[in-house]
């Protein structure tokens, strides 16, 4: 059994004023919405396995065909959990999901994480560098670090992720500035 997770894929993403909206805002590599729904249905289905868990960190879908997301949802493999997002209505919260939260702390491979939509300054055990925060939401618009990073589809090549790959890719950016350092702290208020 492997844990895999993924943010932001805006499954069915449908926007009446704004065609393929998801699109163009963060200029996906997709002709339409369609297309990009199958590609990232496929892209889950090529890793996911059915004795498989999956965290999806937000927006799994918008403004989707409830008949439609209902089918995509029975089709994925693994025992599929949500951490909510701003996309995920209450349709796409009752889809039968493992559990629904709006944060959630998970421990994979002696890592403890920290997993929320949004991005956090500080967060219980950022102090520790075996705690992780995993984000989504900003579709990689804002900077991560060694211990948070946004791992949505945006940035992580539009399929689901093993710890594994997140810490690699983690690996590559900068080390945390904890915003509570005492040193820091005293360093900058002068008297």
């Amino acid at each position: 059994m492997s844990t895999f997770f993924w943010a932001d894929p805006h499954l069915l993403h449908a926007s009446p004023d704004k065609a393929d909206g998801i699109i163009r805002m963060c200029n996906r590599p997709f002709a339409n919405g369609r297309e990009m729904t199958e590609v990232l249905v496929e892209s889950y289905r090529s890793v996911v396995r059915a004795e498989d868990d999956m965290i999806c960190l937000g927006d799994f879908a918008h403004r989707a065909d409830p008949k439609a997301l209902r089918k995509i949802f029975d089709a994925l493999p693994g025992r599929k959990f949500l951490v909510v997002g701003n996309h995920d209505d209450d349709f796409t919260k009752s889809l039968g999901w493992g559990w629904v939260r709006d944060i959630a702390y998970w421990t994979v491979e002696h890592t403890k994480l920290v997993l929320c939509h949004y991005p956090m300054l500080s967060w219980l055990g950022s102090r520790k560098p075996t705690t992780l925060q995993l984000y989504g939401h900003h579709h990689g618009k804002i900077p991560g670090n060694q211990q948070s990073a946004d791992i949505g589809v945006d940035v992580m090549g539009f399929a689901p992720v093993r710890l594994s790959q997140i810490k690699a890719y983690m690996a590559t950016l900068p080390p945390r500035v904890d915003p509570e350092d005492r040193d820091e702290l005293d360093d900058r208020v002068q008297p």
